[in-house]
């Protein structure tokens, strides 16, 4: 069982995209067309070879003519910053924080273009119901972490917040617990009333 979500789970795999010899006016009319800010540039081989955002065509196409001669691979910016698709959700937000990026190219290991991943979709993992991360929480804690008849662990969401009840048999379990929990993709919070379960 996955512990955390991966970018495959929540990626677009629907990719606007342009060659790199599309003209300007192209570029221009793909994105206004689609409504987004920026498209990836994809190389003969089906590679990522850059990104046109519109802060490139603000840029660098200032002066061209209206003839179409700028192309993308003249425009787009270089290297392309991408996400592989079994990249957690944190390490994709982080990328985009960094790059101060609204949505991310995935590739494959061959570096070819699979998908994208936006702000919103790593934010959907954060509207599951309770019912489901109580769920996902009980089979990761009883099926991984707790041996057969070992401990009494009750979980509860309500709103996003974990409540962890029981007994545990080390103590160390708990802090244990506590962390797999705040792995749970929707997870806001945790808390935890675990006593340490004295032997028969």
């Amino acid at each position: 069982m996955k512990h955390m979500r991966t970018v495959e789970d929540v990626m677009t795999h629907a990719v606007i995209s342009v060659d790199s010899r599309a003209p300007l006016k192209d570029i221009v009319e793909t994105m206004r067309q689609w409504r987004i800010s920026a498209v990836p540039v994809i190389s003969g081989e089906g590679r990522i070879a850059g990104v046109v955002s519109e802060a490139d065509l603000l840029l660098k196409a200032q002066g061209t003519d209206e003839s179409g001669a700028v192309s993308a691979g003249q425009l787009m910016t270089v290297p392309a910053v991408t996400v592989r698709r079994e990249a957690t959700i944190p390490e994709a937000a982080r990328l985009m924080a960094l790059g101060h990026l609204k949505r991310l190219p995935v590739v494959d290991d061959d570096g070819r273009l699979i998908g994208v991943v936006s702000r919103g979709d790593l934010l959907k993992i954060y509207l599951r119901p309770d019912a489901d991360i109580a769920e996902e929480l009980r089979a990761l804690i009883m099926a991984e972490l707790l041996p057969t008849g070992s401990a009494m662990v009750h979980v509860h969401v309500a709103d996003g917040i974990v409540h962890l009840t029981g007994s545990v048999p080390d103590a160390s379990l708990s802090n244990i617990l506590v962390r797999v929990a705040r792995t749970v993709p929707g997870v806001v919070d945790v808390t935890a009333r675990l006593d340490e379960a004295i032997p028969a």
